[in-house]
């Protein structure tokens, strides 16, 4: 039997695994464009229940244990690896529901449910992902149960069963089997397991190493051990000095000691040769003259936090959200980057902007946050990147006041195009049907970097090569990004079309995007050519076709 306490310690450890591991497993994503990569997705999506389980009981029951993990996975789920994994963790929620203890037969039906939650989310299940070794594990460990009752033994043979589907996914995905490597969400799932695992034998949590890596302060870590400080303003400056030490330096702990009695937040560390300072402080000048007791100071650096920090307050652009109720028929929320693009949504009549897009996928939190503060009966969402799409609908589910409606907008001009087609007075089957015929009529150019080496659809591509994109399929790689900007707009441009929108990204100059668009126009002069400043990270150039 599993009690709720080693549940809820194997679900800390299956966070805790993935965080550990996300880097190797988002280098396993074949597409070589810059992406909220599986790994990280994943490992979000999971440490967003750590917290919560901590505070758990040691006598919670399994339920309890299964609820937190299910609840708080589902709504800090990023990317569609991301909700893939809260759903199959929904499926240990469902199956312990009011349960105190879990014995083999609950622990099946328990990844039953998962694995049938997360087919059902996906529209056209790609086997050969994610999706086909969570069934596989539990078909695996569903035909070993009827040899045995041992919940242990039983998910020993998940992960055995897990890491067979695994090494069989690149038969499966031929993009996976020509990059030589295995399905990233698989593997993200199988160290989840793995790490479950370990906790079930031994009883003992997988430690996170980044945690146990920030208890270690060294002069190396020294900065990301002080980051922690910066919100904390009781005093007025943050000071930093360093210390070349004397060669009868006392001991430092007598200088932390005085610190102490001047500021707070502070942190001393010293190796053979220097000591590191860092105290916030109303007197920087008694902290410095301190310090030359033990040798010569360099790189002193006073900093007024109060300042700082509404400073900070009014350059932050990201709204934040508060709930309201609903006071008018229809209303708008949609996932955007960069300021001129934002500004175009709103234009539109967006109430809600949440923060995101490529690289930057939002929680499904995030997406249900812009809900509820939108004052609206009728809620449009306009994910516009296919990979938020699935963080969208999940929150529909955690909506129940007002009408969430998801628009399957991939790209931005497709969101766009769909608030063009909205029609105030239309009933909201007639909008979703007029909105999806008008986004899915817009072809959608995008251009951006290589963010690694591969070997992708027979491209050999280099890392920093300009990868130019129709319609979210890699069209051509190029070396020239203003060449690369004018072959992909020819590309896309029909006989039929009579718009062209070129949206310019934060890394474009001015200058660069106009001579685009002169060049543009000069060859389309029948064609109605807009250039608008979108500000976006990551996409150099985001051209639609109408």
């Amino acid at each position: 039997m599993i009690s709720g306490k080693l549940l809820r310690d194997a679900f800390i450890s299956g966070a805790n695994g993935i965080a550990n591991n996300k880097k190797a497993v988002d280098e396993l994503n074949v597409f070589p464009v810059p992406d909220g990569d599986t790994g990280t997705n994943m490992a979000m999506t999971t440490s967003n229940a750590v917290a919560e389980l901590k505070h758990l009981k040691d006598d919670c029951t399994v339920a309890e244990a299964a609820k937190t993990m299910a609840s708080c996975c589902l709504r800090g789920a990023r990317g569609n690896s991301g909700v893939i994994t809260s759903l199959i963790f929904r499926g240990f929620s469902k199956a312990l529901k009011n349960e105190k203890e879990c014995d083999s037969e609950a622990l099946l039906k328990a990844l039953e449910l998962g694995v049938e939650g997360a087919y059902k989310s996906v529209m056209k299940p790609t086997e050969g992902t994610i999706l086909t070794v969570a069934r596989e594990s539990f078909e695996c460990a569903r035909d070993f149960a009827r040899t045995t009752n041992d919940t242990t033994l039983i998910w020993e043979e998940v992960c055995r069963g897990a890491e067979r589907s695994l090494e069989n996914t690149p038969k499966l995905l031929p993009v996976l089997a020509k990059a030589g490597v295995v399905d990233a969400g698989g593997k993200g799932l199988t160290i989840i397991f793995g790490a479950m695992l370990h906790t079930f034998k031994t009883g003992e949590i997988v430690e996170n190493e980044a945690e146990k890596e920030e208890s270690a302060v060294t002069v190396e870590t020294f900065a990301a051990t002080v980051g922690k400080f910066d919100e904390e303003i009781t005093y007025t400056y943050c000071t930093e000095m360093l210390i070349t030490k004397k060669k009868d330096c006392a001991d430092h702990s007598k200088l932390r000691a005085y610190l102490e009695t001047i500021g707070d937040c502070v942190v001393v560390v010293e190796d053979d040769e220097i000591i590191k300072v860092h105290v916030h402080t109303n007197d920087p000048g008694l902290a410095i003259q301190k310090g030359l007791e033990f040798g010569y100071i360099n790189l002193p650096k006073i900093e007024n936090m109060k300042l700082q920090h509404e400073n900070r307050k009014k350059q932050a652009d990201t709204p934040e959200f508060k709930p309201v109720k609903p006071d008018k028929k229809y209303g708008f929320v949609a996932v955007a980057a960069g300021k001129g693009i934002e500004n175009m949504f709103a234009d539109l009549g967006a109430d809600c902007l949440v923060k995101g897009g490529q690289t930057m996928n939002p929680s499904t939190d995030d997406i249900l946050k812009a809900i509820l503060s939108c004052p609206a009966h009728t809620v449009f969402v306009l994910p516009n990147n296919k990979n938020i799409i699935m963080a969208a609908e999940q929150a529909v589910k955690l909506c129940d006041d007002r009408k969430v409606i998801v628009l399957q907008t991939r790209t931005i001009p497709q969101g766009i195009s769909a608030m063009l087609a909205f029609d105030a007075d239309a009933e909201p089957a007639e909008n979703v049907s007029n909105m999806t015929a008008a986004l899915e009529h817009v072809g959608t150019g995008t251009i951006t970097f290589a963010a690694r080496d591969s070997d992708y659809e027979g491209h050999n591509i280099k890392k920093g090569e300009i990868l130019c994109m129709e319609n979210g399929k890699l069209s051509f790689v190029e070396k020239d990004l203003a060449k690369g900007a004018y072959k992909l707009t020819k590309k896309l441009v029909k006989g039929d079309c009579s718009f062209i929108t070129i949206i310019y990204g934060a890394d474009v100059t001015d200058e660069a995007a106009q001579a685009l668009a002169d060049q543009v126009k000069a060859k389309y002069s029948g064609l109605d050519v807009n250039l608008i400043n979108g500000g976006q990270p990551v996409y150099y150039y985001i051209i639609s076709v109408e």
